[in-house]
């Protein structure tokens, strides 16, 4: 790999890390759906000048669809249920339990029959839901199942949102796709967060969301397309295994989060699962270049074979 190349995969690593700390503090303050309604309508209209100077918004638009169905599943039905979650659990618990997207992935992906089980995937499965067994019992407060579901349904959404991509959007460039659908996230959080509106927002919550949506949002996709031009979509993808240490690191440092025995046991079991699961599939091209654009908490890691 270049040097640029590597510059832009740890700034990836870090950037796409962050995002639950920043989460875990804006809502405090804020309503989970004004949190997701300003991070989506500022990202969108940051990268909106690009995509329509590039010529790849309009075309996305007129599928709109689909893009209706990849943004419920992959951005606003998400990002809600996330800040949701992170009002009762520490963020770095919510990042390491997003980890296992991938896992889920796999168990869709080949349900539907675009590919098969083998020793190798059973094992990475049991190993890596092991790790999310460990992570729930031991640090996970089971008298709050609403916020256990929520991170389910996330992990499901961002395991659908790139087989939407595949099979509807994927002839279209990811620019676009990521742009139409966060200002379309933008559209249908409006009257909801308009309803939930605060009468005060704190200087901490404000630069929270404005972090979320400049960075973690409009910079990091930037990044993360410059990241696919360099390196590939395979190799821009392993960065799904540093994000959940990131958070991780983020959360015990920043946030005064305990670094607990369900980490340190379901940490390297979701990653190692990850790993096993989804190496050497026949379904990987697909997966690949719909990752391009997927959220940032949801890429699927496909290694090289």
């Amino acid at each position: 790999m270049t040097r640029r190349g590597w510059a832009l995969f740890l700034a990836m690593g870090v950037i796409w890390g962050v995002p639950y700390a920043m989460i875990r503090i804006a809502v405090e303050d804020l309503d989970p759906i004004v949190v997701a309604f300003g991070r989506t309508l500022i990202g969108g209209l940051l990268l909106a000048p690009v995509a329509l100077y590039s010529g790849v918004l309009v075309p996305v638009l007129r599928r709109w669809r689909p893009l209706l169905l990849y943004t419920l599943v992959e951005i606003s039905g998400p990002w809600l249920l996330i800040g949701y979650a992170e009002t009762t659990l520490n963020s770095s618990t919510v990042g390491l339990l997003i980890a296992a997207v991938p896992l889920i992935a796999v168990v869709i992906v080949t349900v539907l029959g675009h590919d098969r089980f083998d020793a190798r995937r059973i094992t990475g499965l049991l190993v890596g839901f092991a790790g999310v067994a460990a992570l729930v019992g031991l640090d996970v407060d089971l008298g709050n199942p609403a916020a256990i579901a929520a991170i389910g349904l996330t992990t499901i959404g961002y395991a659908v949102g790139p087989i939407v991509i595949d099979r509807a959007l994927a002839d279209l460039p990811p620019l676009g796709v990521v742009t139409g659908s966060l200002l379309l996230a933008a559209v249908i959080y409006a009257p909801f967060a308009g309803l939930r509106w605060p009468s005060h927002i704190t200087a901490d919550s404000a630069w929270s969301v404005l972090g979320l949506a400049v960075i973690c949002t409009a910079v990091a996709f930037l990044f993360f397309f410059a990241l696919i031009a360099e390196v590939g979509p395979a190799r821009a993808t392993v960065i799904t295994y540093l994000n959940p240490a990131v958070a991780i690191l983020l959360g015990v440092t920043a946030l005064d989060e305990p670094l607990t025995a369900g980490m340190a046991i379901g940490f390297p079991l979701v990653i190692l699962g990850s790993v096993l699961g989804t190496a050497g599939g026949r379904d990987r091209r697909a997966l690949e270049e719909s990752t391009a654009a997927a959220a940032p908490e949801a890429a699927v890691p496909l290694p090289e074979r």
